[in-house]
């Protein structure tokens, strides 16, 4: 074992789109054979992070048609210390898989997570109307259930396929295609990864003093004036007041770059607290 923790904590299953983006990762590490911590939430990634139980965690933060990732926020905002080190994209293609002496014909129920079922509407209405639909923990959940019952088809990438032995009977079944989800790498600060990307991410958790008019306005003008891209911004409730809230941004660009920095510099004049949630690369 290098000085490098190569553990990396992930939402389980095995078979996830998480664990997709975790061996991205590790490749992108350079790690190989990385230990994985199977975690049931991503509030448990973050504590396996914090407590170094795994020395790198992955974590949804943002789906192209849900949005930005709640528990994601709420842990870089309020719970956890660790910053990201990096993101990066998976693309959302859900498949039909079945045990391998399925037949179509003889499917009377269909599993998945709720988000699977909803996503993929109108192929089970056109090819399989009239099947019982059964909610499952996780896509992945779905495909390790299919692979032991003919009568069960599930809704499932070809990764989770793959992985429990199942036979793909259909691919590209979701209602919308261009479904994307962006993962972080997370990890405690001073984390000795080392990774590389074409482009560059900065995020940043903004408190402010008081809820006064304008204050949006405020923030929003110091990266105007800088020429900054700002390519995510999202409000949280600070859980302490009805109508009090924070605010989540994302930009093009590192932390150490001038612009970047003068506009922090102001931010840091009229704000409570500008917290740097990670500069990092996109891989």
């Amino acid at each position: 074992m290098s000085e490098l923790n190569e553990t990396i904590a992930f939402l389980g299953p095995r078979g996830t789109y998480t664990h997709e983006a975790a061996d991205v990762f590790a490749a992108s590490l350079g790690i190989d054979n990385p230990e994985l911590i199977e975690c049931t939430s991503f509030d448990d990634v973050f504590d396996c992070v914090d407590r170094g139980r795994a020395g790198f965690g992955v974590v949804g933060k943002e789906n192209s048609l849900e949005g930005p990732v709640t528990a994601t926020l709420d842990n870089f905002a309020f719970r956890s210390s660790a910053v990201i080190l990096a993101e990066t994209v998976i693309d959302i293609h859900h498949c039909l898989v079945t045990a391998k002496d399925a037949s179509i014909d003889n499917i009377r129920t269909v599993a998945s997570h709720p988000q699977g079922l909803a996503q993929c509407r109108r192929y089970l209405s056109e090819h399989l109307p009239s099947r019982e639909t059964m909610i499952m923990p996780s896509t992945a959940e779905s495909a390790r259930l299919a692979a032991t019952d003919a009568t069960i088809a599930g809704i499932a990438n070809e990764y989770a396929a793959k992985l429990h032995g199942c036979v793909v009977a259909a691919r590209d079944i979701e209602d919308h295609l261009g479904n994307q989800t962006a993962f972080a790498l997370i990890g405690r600060p001073g984390s000795a990864a080392q990774l590389v990307g074409k482009t560059y991410k900065t995020t940043l958790a903004l408190f402010l003093r008081e809820d006064k008019a304008g204050a949006l306005n405020m923030i929003l003008s110091e990266f105007a004036y800088a020429g900054i891209n700002i390519t995510m911004l999202q409000s949280r409730p600070l859980k302490q007041q009805f109508g009090d809230y924070m605010f989540f941004m994302e930009f093009s660009g590192k932390d150490i770059d001038l612009d970047v920095q003068t506009a922090l510099s102001c931010l840091r004049l009229k704000l409570r607290e500008v917290k740097v949630l990670g500069s990092y690369p996109v891989i």
